[in-house]
């Protein structure tokens, strides 16, 4: 059959009906499909965040108000269960916004919101903002409005949670609809915590100034708006060495009322910072009672486990690691060797002293004794744990640690142990520090010429040791000192030569911790004043305490054996009045303003340090002539203390010697040395002979009773 009419081709051939039809070309997605997806899910995250918006505000309903009804006392208890203290009820007196100076009111708006009578109850923008810097590390942010917070204090509580927040949210923006904005504010005013004690801005002006509310003046109220950022740390009476930072928050807080227009720059360029008065405390906190709530109180808030206003709202049950019988045992060496010589009518310089002293565990970190001050009514600054006096010469231990933990060497290429020589010449400028010139003089300007470590340890030569710093590399001594226990924030920690001659203003707990970690072999256990929180019967939970190995034992070992020279043969020879192996450390403040003996035995670590206070300006003064004494060293009053409060402590229990593992060729330091003068003897703890001083006895006496 011919092909059909139109075929152009003569192979031509039928379709296979079997053969499915090719499938048509693929369109193109089109973009305007993801648009409308995208579209969609954006309205239904819409639609459904309006919808939670309109189910929380319909369903959050302004509660009662929680203020002074529910406050109550909190029970401080040693770790046995035996009662410390009982802390005082909340204290508030409530004043009409018209009774708040214009000033007074303008300065905590400066402080806190300073749109608060244009703005809105809550500012989203500001809470995402201050939620973002909080996981990002910038530190905890609430970006709270003043509506907010009043909302916080008045109606809800303190914790950090995402329910509260999300009833703090809804509960502004109904509080705002329903009352004036004067309302809300006279509320914060008369709810904000202050420190104190203290609640609201008419118990603040009493607590703070001693006077009402109406007749503080701008300088003051713009001090008690600082305080509400951070009450305790602005408290510059509680905590002088937080002075610069309290007034910095005093000067933004009057340079903002310049930048609103509510203060004058001539105002403004007159005023003076107001100190505030010393705190009144209640006789129920009297002697050391005190100053124990005071440091357990830091502790808490310090370490986030409750905030300052929930704390002082009361109603928790508190045991300490606090030791009764090893309080009672500091306090009555405390009194036996300083508080029963002072004696001001024979020697001004006695007004001056101030004690302080702090007893660690080694082995757990735990804090078993604080010694705080004569009385927590008379002296309310905590001696114990303030950070504003140098620990002077018991930071050396530091650098040699520092030293054998980096394997360091001298400038001349030799490894530095016990045994390594320096060269003890007063006023001998360090070499190998490029960041200018630096040399420091040796107590009483004594050269030593040659001189061994151990020995330069044994007598504190500063010349020695600044080189040691420049040796081991100061940035280095700054590490390990932190890891040790030093708090990384210690004022005047800095990384140059000097700081191996103790600048740094660490605490006298401070350096208990980090003296507790050389006794435990180089394990640091973190410093904890708290065995345990509760509330109505619940369990408040408290941060993990795991310890770490801070440096080598090889390190730590090595610097005990040192030590233990310096109160066998140097300038802590009166801690051997403990009766049992011991290791320390003398230190003296620039102009003799305080004195410290830092010290341990294998399971206790002790520092005590005298300071020097004028009681009616602050100002710190030296000790010349206190106790009757010319001078005040930490091998005196110091060590004395250390050494009673030692023997009575550890009473009962068999002497334990030290076990050490030490760096090569530092092996003959855990001999104890002999006497000045003498032929080599047996030491008394060990058995073993101890190596012969590389300075005559009769130097080495001389040299150790400058006693630095």
């Amino acid at each position: 059959m011919p092909p059909s009419s139109g075929s152009s081709s003569g192979n031509w051939e039928p379709r296979d009906p079997t053969l499915d039809a090719p499938p048509p070309p693929a369109k193109k997605r089109r973009p305007r499909r993801v648009l409308r997806t995208l579209a969609g899910l954006a309205l239904l995250g819409a639609l459904l965040l309006g919808g939670a918006f309109v189910a929380g505000y319909l369903l959050v309903e302004i509660p009662p108000a929680n203020a002074a009804a529910l406050a109550q006392s909190n029970v401080y208890l040693y770790r046995d269960g035996t009662p410390i203290a009982r802390d005082g009820e909340v204290n508030r007196e409530n004043v009409r916004l018209e009774q708040i100076p214009l000033a007074v009111r303008q300065a905590v708006l400066a402080a806190e919101d300073r749109d608060f009578h244009t703005s809105r109850a809550v500012d989203p923008k500001a809470m995402v903002r201050a939620a973002w810097n909080t996981v990002t590390g910038k530190g905890r942010q609430s970006g709270s409005t003043i509506t907010q917070q009043y909302v916080k204090n008045y109606y809800l509580g303190q914790e950090q949670t995402l329910s509260r927040k999300a009833k703090e949210f809804f509960i502004a923006i109904k509080l705002e609809r329903e009352t004036t904005k004067d309302d809300i504010f006279e509320g914060y005013l008369n709810t904000s915590y202050f420190g104190r004690n203290a609640y609201g801005v008419q118990a603040a002006a009493r607590a703070y100034y001693g006077k009402d509310v109406e007749r503080l003046d701008t300088a003051e109220g713009a001090y008690l708006a600082s305080l509400l950022k951070a009450p305790s740390a602005y408290d510059v009476t509680t905590h002088p060495e937080n002075r610069a930072k309290a007034v910095a928050r005093w000067n933004y807080v009057l340079d903002g009322m310049v930048g609103e227009g509510w203060l004058g720059r001539t105002a403004r360029a007159t005023a003076r910072f107001p100190v505030p008065q010393t705190t009144r405390a209640a006789t129920g906190l009297s002697g050391q009672r005190g100053y124990l709530v005071q440091a357990v109180e830091e502790y808490l808030t310090g370490h986030g486990i409750v905030d300052e206003a929930t704390l002082a709202g009361g109603g928790f049950r508190i045991t300490t690691t606090l030791d009764r019988a090893k309080q009672e045992t500091l306090v009555q060496a405390v009194e036996d060797r300083v508080v029963s010589r002072l004696d001001p009518a024979r020697s001004p310089a006695d007004r001056y002293v101030r004690v302080g002293a702090a007893a660690v565990d080694p082995a757990t970190g735990k804090v078993l004794a604080l010694y705080g001050g004569v009385d927590y009514t008379q002296q309310y600054v905590n001696n114990a744990t303030r950070r504003d006096y140098q620990v002077g010469s018991t930071f050396k231990p530091f650098v040699f640690t520092a030293a054998v933990q980096s394997g360091a060497q001298t400038q001349q290429g030799a490894p530095i142990t016990p045994y390594t020589l320096y060269d003890g010449t007063n006023r001998r400028p360090v070499e190998g520090w490029n960041g200018g010139a630096y040399d420091p003089a040796n107590e009483d300007d004594a050269s030593y010429g040659e001189i061994a470590v151990g020995e330069a340890t044994d007598l504190s030569v500063n010349a020695v040791y600044a080189q040691m710093a420049v040796d081991v590399g100061p940035a280095h001594v700054r590490r390990t000192a932190v890891a040790l226990g030093l708090p990384a924030s210690t004022p005047d920690l800095t990384a140059s030569p000097s700081i191996a001659l103790g600048p740094a203003t660490a605490s006298v707990l401070d350096m208990a911790s980090a003296y507790a970690t050389l006794a435990a072999h180089g394990r640091h256990g973190t410093p904890g004043l708290v065995e345990a929180v509760t509330k109505g019967g619940r369990s408040v939970d408290l941060p993990s305490r795991p310890s770490r190995q801070a440096v080598t034992r090889e390190a730590a070992d090595t610097t005990t054996s040192i030590l233990r020279s310096v109160v066998e043969a140097g300038t802590g020879t009166a801690a051997q009045a403990a009766g049992r192996p011991a290791a320390g450390k003398t230190g003296t403040a620039e102009d003799d303003k305080a004195a410290w003996f830092a010290g341990y035995t294998p399971e206790l670590a002790t520092v005590v340090a005298l300071m020097g206070q004028d009681p009616e300006s602050g100002r710190q003064e030296p000790l010349y002539g206190a106790l009757g004494l010319p001078r005040i060293n930490g091998g005196g009053a110091p060590a004395e203390v250390w050494a009673q409060f030692t023997r009575e402590a550890l009473a009962g229990a068999a002497p334990r010697a030290f076990d050490l593992q030490l760096m090569p060729g530092a092996e003959q330091m855990s001999a104890v040395p002999p006497v000045p003068d003498g032929p080599e003897t047996e030491g008394p703890w060990t058995g073993e002979a101890g190596p012969k001083s590389s300075v005559t006895g009769k130097k080495k006496r001389d040299r150790k009773s400058r006693g630095q």
